[in-house]
């Protein structure tokens, strides 16, 4: 790994941290070895602790009192309660974005949707969900609502782990790309409750492919709570 030299050196070892564990290089329960992270990323424990710290409010990291740090666990209820909030928030962002919308901001992501839906006949699982994310994105910031925006991604950094699942089946697969056409085809009209109603049924959807990710516990049990 490559040595870090920024300003904000924390902000630095967040992004690190989060993304080690969003590829799964750090493991759901995992305790977080500092001294090996700090000689892989060249910092002190003084920056990875504050990093630590951020990651904890984002739901990605347990602080344990005078034990370190590990992996927060993810349960099926825990990942199921978001969803439910997230559902709600992203509904919400449909129905103002087609409020707010222009029609250069449609054009943009109509293209991204092409490009999602290339990557799709290629079965390139990766690129697919990088464009599938920035057009949900596009269409948070079509929005006009910061807040929403803010709780929206905090939440979403919560789950991108299992979200974005490499065990996407091909039933699944085809039926998102189905609910994507559907989106497009609304925000074109500038229907929103339609397009609010899709997005809610889109995210709901995405719990039984989220099961299929292996990191997620039935229950995390009273041992593994305290351990």
């Amino acid at each position: 790994m490559s040595k870090i030299q920024h300003r904000n050196l924390y902000r630095e070892v967040a992004d690190r941290v989060r993304d080690l564990i969003e590829r799964g290089e750090l493991m759901p329960g995992e305790r977080i070895s500092e001294k090996e992270l700090c000689e892989s990323f060249g910092v002190s424990r003084t920056p990875l602790r504050e990093a630590l710290k951020v990651l904890a409010s984002e739901g990605l990291v347990e602080l344990l009192p005078n034990r370190g740090a590990r992996v927060m666990r993810l349960t099926l209820k825990m990942v199921k309660d978001t969803y439910d909030l997230m559902s709600a928030l992203e509904g919400l962002s449909g129905e103002l974005a087609c409020q707010h919308i222009s029609d250069k901001e449609i054009d943009k992501i109509c293209g991204l949707h092409e490009r999602m839906l290339d990557h799709y006949r290629k079965r390139e699982l990766q690129e697919y969900f990088q464009v599938n994310q920035q057009i949900h994105e596009s269409i948070l910031a079509a929005s006009n609502n910061e807040v929403l925006q803010e709780m929206y991604n905090n939440l979403s950094q919560r789950v991108k782990r299992v979200r974005y699942s490499k065990q996407m089946t091909d039933t699944f697969w085809r039926q998102a790309v189905e609910d994507h056409e559907n989106m497009i085809a609304a925000l074109k009209k500038r229907d929103g409750p339609l397009l609010g109603q899709i997005l809610r049924d889109h995210l709901c959807n995405k719990l039984e492919v989220a099961s299929l990710s292996g990191v997620i516990e039935e229950e995390a049990s009273p041992s593994a709570a305290n351990s």
